[in-house]
């Protein structure tokens, strides 16, 4: 291996890292937050690129219908919780929020789809689709059981995640689909020539995770959400409404994840279970940060994609094991060093 493919190899690995920290950034959120370990946040990926995909094709995406299912389950459930002191104006929000929204959003796509709108216009009619259904599983799934335990709430993530799995199956097939390059623009930087795909992964990652940072540290809602996740008890005692900050939550999650997906989808073909594995290298840097350091989280992800990248190198065969053995050794430092707590509640 000489010095122009090494160069080549880190390019690969920085961009994939980009994605894969945008992940784990979501997963360290939801689940310092609400305790839940977001697993489908990699289905979110694969409906955000497939979704893509279908919108370039000038078809209607299955999601749609996922999306307006999720809402009136959503509704179904608010209703339910709140059975007893429901009021007018709780009520035309909650139908708002999940039945007029997703409509319009249905709407939209059906007139502009078959049009074959600008690819901005195909991006975020593909988050408008995909972005709130973090919010409706939220509301539909996960508040009704907000005070189980992590256990629990793991299993439910897990199962969830398999449901997912089978509905990107019947939305989308089991081939696989790539997208249109956001940008076709490179840099040459002495024997490297980085892609324009790459540039826009990169700036768009930098970008997001200067906005979160200014999001939780400017923003009311960011430091409610911070406090939240230092100790949900004690934000509720000063009226931080813990439903607030999950939905909040899960609607960032499935931000990122869609995004991601679009995001990676023009450097790699896409699949309805692609999504799983890339959650799961998040996943791995999310670890390697305890669930709870948003910069260790990012810095770990770079460090999972160059070895990834370099593994894919010298042992293709052998580069998921390889990326998923590294949290062995992190998780047996860390259980010789943790002390085993009870649930805050």
């Amino acid at each position: 291996m000489d010095l122009s493919i090494g160069l080549i190899l880190v390019q690969d690995g920085v961009t994939n890292a980009a994605i894969y920290a945008l992940l784990a950034l979501a997963l360290v959120l939801v689940f310092t937050v609400t305790r839940v370990i977001f697993i489908p946040v990699g289905e979110f990926v694969s409906f955000g690129a497939l979704t893509l995909a279908a919108l370039e094709a000038g078809r209607r995406p299955g999601t749609l219908s996922l999306l307006i299912i999720l809402g009136i389950a959503a509704a179904a459930s608010a209703f339910l919780q709140e059975r007893g002191a429901v009021t007018v104006r709780f009520a035309v929000r909650t139908l708002v929020e999940t039945v007029a929204v997703p409509a319009v959003i249905a709407a939209l796509v059906t007139l502009l789809a078959p049009r074959h709108p600008p690819q901005v216009v195909q991006v975020l009619l593909a988050l408008l689709i995909v972005a709130p259904m973090g919010v409706y599983l939220y509301e539909a799934v996960y508040r009704p059981i907000a005070q189980a335990s992590i256990l629990v709430l793991l299993i439910v993530s897990v199962a969830l995640h398999l449901a997912l799995v089978g509905l990107g199956l019947i939305f989308f097939g089991a081939e696989g689909s790539r997208t249109a390059a956001l940008s076709d623009v490179g840099v040459t930087l002495g024997d490297l020539f980085v892609t324009g795909q790459s540039l826009v992964v990169l700036g768009v990652t930098a970008v997001l995770i200067g906005a979160l940072y200014l999001f939780f540290d400017r923003t009311l809602i960011g430091k409610a959400l911070r406090a939240t996740a230092v100790n949900r008890l004690g934000a509720r005692l000063v009226g931080i409404s813990p439903g607030f900050s999950g939905r909040v939550a899960f609607a960032l999650s499935g931000l990122i994840g869609a995004l991601g997906g679009i995001l990676i989808s023009p450097l790699t073909t896409i699949y309805y279970d692609t999504g799983f594995i890339i959650g799961l290298k998040g996943f791995v840097a999310a670890i390697i940060g305890g669930l709870v350091s948003y910069p260790l989280a990012a810095a770990a992800a770079i460090g999972v994609g160059v070895l990834e990248s370099f593994a894919s190198f010298f042992a293709s065969e052998l580069k998921e094991v390889i990326v998923f053995m590294i949290i062995v050794p992190i998780l047996l430092v860390r259980s010789w060093g943790t002390t085993v707590l009870e649930d805050e509640e």
